[in-house]
């Protein structure tokens, strides 16, 4: 792994709540940049199909991030059974406006904003971006704060879900072919139905056929990284996307990984595939979110 970009800057961690639904509170996990700052922000959402998980789960890249000079916030949300689609879209959306209203206390520049996601985190992070207006997002309201949205400058997203009913469909489809077929198949179709409840919610939610459909959007910079032997995140559903992205204008970064599955640096991290990947994810933040300070 790359050595200056783990010791760049030292941080401190701490874990704050940013909202609380009824007596449940969520948590943030920050990683700050010791530093004059302010610096830019990540907001960062784990995957776990929607359902599982929390924001401990990327931490080997959130400690990376945040030792290149970047401020990063790894959020927990609300997950089924306590809520399905789209509560978790709306607390995301609420963190994203809840540091930047608090951008003196964490020491961040609340214009240069980033949000980062893995799997089904990497999906939320791109549907949040997309819409940082949608009234069902926007639903949880900050009180004493005019002006700030959930807007964001760059998207970071790591093999992504990024067309749900895409990827249900091929799930249900490898079940249905009979065994033998990969484990995922039996994990993730009853997260799809807990957390989407219905097909038509998948596709109202999907990315890819938001882009396909020709909804207007933010179009934030992108950048897409995921490995070619990755079978939980098919490989037509990415390039969909991706040409649907560029034809409205959008400007995304693909790199893929030879040979490389699923999670492969957030599992593997010690690997000179995954420094390389570390390294491109933090060029292009540094790059995105250029600006003065820290």
């Amino acid at each position: 792994m790359d050595s200056t970009i783990r010791t760049a800057y030292e941080i401190d961690i701490e874990d704050v709540e940013y909202i609380r639904h009824g007596d449940k509170p969520l948590l943030a996990r920050v990683y700050k940049p010791r530093g004059a700052g302010p610096f830019p922000l990540a907001v960062e959402i784990h995957g776990g199909a929607w359902c599982r998980s929390d924001r401990l789960q990327d931490a080997v890249l959130h400690e990376i991030v945040a030792k290149s000079g970047i401020v990063v916030a790894a959020v927990d949300f609300r997950m089924p059974p306590d809520a399905a689609y789209p509560a978790s879209i709306a607390d995301i959306n609420f963190a994203i406006r809840w540091f930047k209203a608090k951008a003196a206390r964490f020491n961040v520049d609340a214009k240069r904003v980033a949000i980062l996601g893995s799997s089904s985190g990497g999906h939320q992070a791109m549907l949040a971006a997309l819409r940082p207006h949608d009234p069902r997002y926007t639903a949880l309201p900050i009180s004493d704060v005019a002006n700030i949205d959930a807007s964001v400058n760059c998207a970071v997203l790591y093999w992504p879900v990024i067309d749900p009913l895409g990827r249900y469909e091929y799930a249900k489809n490898l079940k249905a072919a009979g065994q033998p077929y990969p484990p995922l198949v039996d994990r993730v179709l009853p997260d799809h139905d807990r957390y989407w409840q219905t097909e038509d919610a998948m596709s109202e939610g999907s990315p890819a056929r938001i882009m396909e459909r020709g909804e207007k959007t933010a179009l934030p910079p992108v950048l897409y990284l995921q490995g070619t032997t990755d079978v939980a995140h098919p490989r037509p559903n990415l390039d969909r996307f991706v040409a649907a992205y560029r034809k409205a204008g959008g400007r995304l970064d693909l790199q893929l990984f030879e040979g490389e599955g699923e999670g492969f640096f957030i599992y593997r991290p010690d690997t000179p595939v995954a420094s390389d990947a570390f390294r491109k994810i933090v060029a292009f933040l540094q790059r995105e979110l250029a600006g003065h300070g820290g």
